[in-house]
């Protein structure tokens, strides 16, 4: 007897509830990740050495790393407090940020609008898993495509507003949250709190495929930030201007949504050692073809290495949901949170070298980087049931 077919339309509520949570996901990730589009003009303002320009992103990005934590809190407190005022103290510490002068102000500014970013996600992502309904899927792209758009256009809105008044104005990307924020508060629902039992995570059995995928994702992380530190600078360094510096990182991140979803389509296709492997090796292709080539061909390069770089994002999170069958956010923390705040730090050696050693340098050793990570496809579970057969002879063993 065939199944009854599944009403998969949204409800008005559940269409009101998806489209506030996907705009304050906009807001947030433009406002939190506009510093690489206006990072020249704070470094000349503040006498800061280009050597430097790592600390401070960095400083914004390091929080990153506390995504599991926030994760299980999101879990265990419920509600919406999480997404309220994560959203809230990311705008707020970012807003801010034109009336920092001493650095160790801006670095604190920097450090809390990433704790904002970092507590708002899993939060908001567990309440709108929660009114997809069937649509899973389609509801969830749409959720997060909305965060990467506001990626790829903050730097630009940022670089556009600082050219044209300075950097004392910046509290005007602010002003969409603060108009819309009684409208957020009125509609975005709580969070179920989530139960505390379930069964132990044996971390001892996951170490080998966990330390595989991080590795692969630490290297992965660090290239993107470095890429987005790097490009304005460099392109302000050969006499181009703030916005259209700004613009490469629009590129990069813009175009990169081609990619998140193209991964994710290869994924289903092709299985996932093949698109961690493809978008692997389209890395070092990309990232040899900006260490060599000046003016135009930047911008084609770049999209390719977006295209490259975000390819394995939907890939790596399955992958660490897989390791993790007994606490999948975990696993997406370790993958994306833990992976992202590793990354962070390398950014700041990265780019002391690359002022040292020059940026084509630091792109050549960002490739051999990404050339030695592919062996490390091969110790993460690629299919569902090869990490079950893998635990269960863990078991009888």
């Amino acid at each position: 007897m065939a199944a009854p077919l599944q009403n998969t339309s949204l409800s008005p509520d559940r269409r009101q509830v998806i489209g506030w949570l996907t705009w304050t996901h906009f807001l947030n990730d433009g406002i939190a990740n506009y510093l690489p589009g206006i990072l020249p003009f704070i470094l000349s303002q503040r006498h800061v050495p280009a050597a430097l320009a790592g600390g401070f992103m960095s400083a914004l990005l390091l929080a990153q790393g506390l995504q599991p934590l926030s994760g299980w809190l999101a879990d265990r407190l419920g509600g919406r407090v999480m997404v309220l005022g994560g959203v809230a103290l990311s705008t707020l510490s970012a807003a801010l940020i034109g009336w920092a002068h001493p650095a160790w102000l801006l670095i604190m500014l920097l450090i809390l609008t990433g704790v904002g970013n970092t507590a708002f996600h899993p939060q908001a992502l567990s309440i709108t898993r929660s009114r997809v309904g069937a649509r899973q899927g389609a509801v969830m792209s749409v959720f997060l495509v909305g965060g990467e758009v506001g990626r790829s256009l903050g730097p630009l809105a940022a670089g556009v507003v600082v050219h044209r008044w300075g950097l004392h104005w910046i509290w005007l990307l602010a002003l969409p949250l603060v108009v819309t924020y009684p409208w957020v508060m009125k509609v975005i629902p709580p969070a179920a709190k989530k139960p505390r039992q379930g069964a132990a995570i044996a971390f001892n059995r996951h170490l080998k495929p966990a330390s595989a995928l991080l590795g692969y994702s630490i290297v992965r992380s660090a290239t993107t930030y470095e890429m987005v530190t790097l490009s304005p600078i460099l392109w302000h360094q050969r006499g181009g201007s703030l916005v259209v510096g700004s613009a490469l990182v629009t590129v990069l991140i813009g175009i990169g949504i081609v990619g998140n979803l193209l991964g994710g389509a290869m994924n289903d296709r092709f299985g996932k050692g093949a698109v961690l492997a493809g978008t692997s090796v389209l890395a070092i292709i990309s990232m040899a073809g900006f260490a060599s080539l000046q003016g135009f061909w930047i911008w084609p390069v770049l999209g390719v290495m977006g295209i490259a770089l975000f390819g394995s994002s939907s890939t790596t999170m399955l992958i660490g949901q897989d390791i993790f069958p007994e606490n999948p956010a975990l696993g997406s923390g370790v993958a994306l949170g833990l992976a992202n705040g590793l990354g962070a730090i390398l950014v700041i050696p990265l780019t002391y070298l690359a002022a040292k050693w020059g940026d084509a340098t630091i792109v050549w050793i960002l490739a051999a980087l990404t050339l030695g990570t592919i062996p490390t496809i091969w110790g993460m579970p690629r299919a569902r049931k090869e990490l079950t057969l893998h635990h269960a002879q863990d078991g009888r063993g």
